[in-house]
């Protein structure tokens, strides 16, 4: 039996509630996004920053097309057989982080298990593209696992991006529903791994998916242990009916006492709250 119980959908707490995007920022950094077919994880997740995040003239750029080869529980990205990789996106993205004079840019993937090589060449030249075209611009890079191959991860490793995350998503006991196609020690191993290279090192837990207070605690404590330094906490939503049920909104009280146990028990830097997604005021989590 599912240890995440369907439910009667759960009407939203006044907490969850966000402005809609509006603003000359939120335009302009729309028709950019248009006009060079970018893809964004703001879009394609149904992140309910977007209007804050846009309004101020930031995004988080996904490469490698807007379709996954894999199928997560919570996740409201396509999931499919992808199109043939764009070999002119790196140049795309590194233009669109100038026309937008961002200073620190964030790009995530979705996971192209199909490729060989896991996408890691396109993350490596994206990387380097916009390193040419944005000299004063650092980067945060939200990676995928590359199913352990650790070679993949090594060229991302090697392009050395400021940051380097890979979000666990949720405790151990619920990965295997959550995350269908990951492995919680395996994503673990890929944190390690940054860490030992001397890369600043971030991952993100959703909460409200049925995980217990002790859970999360072990799941602070593991990543911990291998030397993360930023943890993000957030609020899961189901994108669709067809996705996982939320089993409970946590109350913002809940995220702040999460938070200060996450300082005390070994983080740099955590963000928590009822919207924190991954790379929500990443810019932050650079010091």
């Amino acid at each position: 039996m599912s240890s995440i119980v369907s439910k009667e959908k759960k009407k939203k707490p006044d907490w969850l509630k966000v402005r809609l995007p509006s603003g000359p920022e939120f335009t302009d950094l729309q028709k950019i996004v248009r006009d060079n077919k970018l893809n964004t994880i703001c879009d394609s997740g149904n992140c309910p920053n977007k209007g804050e995040c846009w309004g101020e003239g930031t995004a988080t750029f996904m490469i490698l097309g807007n379709i996954c080869t894999r199928s997560c529980g919570f996740c409201a990205v396509s999931t499919g057989r992808p199109d043939d990789v764009d070999i002119y996106e790196p140049l795309k993205v590194a233009k669109a982080v100038k026309l937008m004079n961002v200073k620190h840019c964030v790009i995530t993937s979705v996971d192209r298990d199909d490729l060989a090589d896991g996408g890691s060449d396109i993350w490596v030249k994206t990387i380097a593209s916009i390193r040419r075209l944005n000299s004063g611009t650092t980067m945060e890079t939200l990676i995928p696992d590359f199913k352990g191959d650790w070679d993949n991860l090594q060229r991302l490793i090697e392009a050395a991006p400021e940051i380097i995350s890979h979000n666990i998503e949720t405790v151990k006991r619920l990965t295997k529903e959550v995350r269908i196609q990951a492995k919680y020690d395996r994503s673990m191993e890929v944190i390690r791994r940054v860490s030992e290279a001397g890369i600043r090192s971030k991952s993100g837990l959703m909460l409200g998916l049925g995980e217990t207070d002790d859970e999360i605690y072990e799941a602070m404590d593991d990543l911990v242990s291998v030397n993360c330094d930023v943890l993000t906490m957030g609020q899961y939503l189901q994108p669709t009916s067809k996705h996982l049920p939320v089993v409970e909104f946590i109350h913002p009280d809940k995220f702040e006492a999460l938070k200060a146990e996450g300082i005390k028990r070994g983080f740099d830097y955590v963000e928590s709250g009822p919207l924190v997604r991954s790379s929500y005021h990443a810019e932050r989590h650079m010091a």
